[in-house]
């Protein structure tokens, strides 16, 4: 895998995550939960984080270890789960926890190791 496809996906991720961080922002669980449009639209930017979390390639999440790739290789399935609390939980859980920490954590990396985002060969 190239650096460019890598470094597009790390965008795709982060996208995502601000996507999902502006949509849920103020609401409690109940309310997430309770919004048909908003809800599907926070599960969607959730599979297309976790989808692109999934193609990173081993040696770029080496380089970022404080990503918790393995979380969001165990929700990828999850999120294709039929309508339910198991769904509920990880979607919850994702946008609680796992959004708001992979975001930090890309930020860090980005000043920190801004080359991984580069978009150049």
């Amino acid at each position: 895998m190239t650096p460019i496809l890598n470094s597009a996906l790390l965008g795709l991720m982060e996208q995502a995550g601000i996507s999902i961080a502006t949509v849920i922002e103020g609401l409690e669980q109940s309310e997430l939960l309770r919004s048909r449009l908003t809800r599907a639209e926070v599960l969607r930017q959730l599979r297309t984080l976790a989808d692109s979390a999934g193609q990173v390639e081993p040696a770029m999440r080496r380089d970022m270890p404080e990503l918790d790739w393995d979380s969001w290789d165990a929700m990828r399935p999850r999120f294709s789960t039929p309508p339910g609390e198991a769904l509920d939980e990880a979607l919850w859980f994702a946008c609680e926890s796992l959004v708001p920490a992979t975001l930090l954590w890309m930020r860090v990396y980005q000043q920190s190791q801004p080359e991984l985002f580069r978009m150049s060969p």
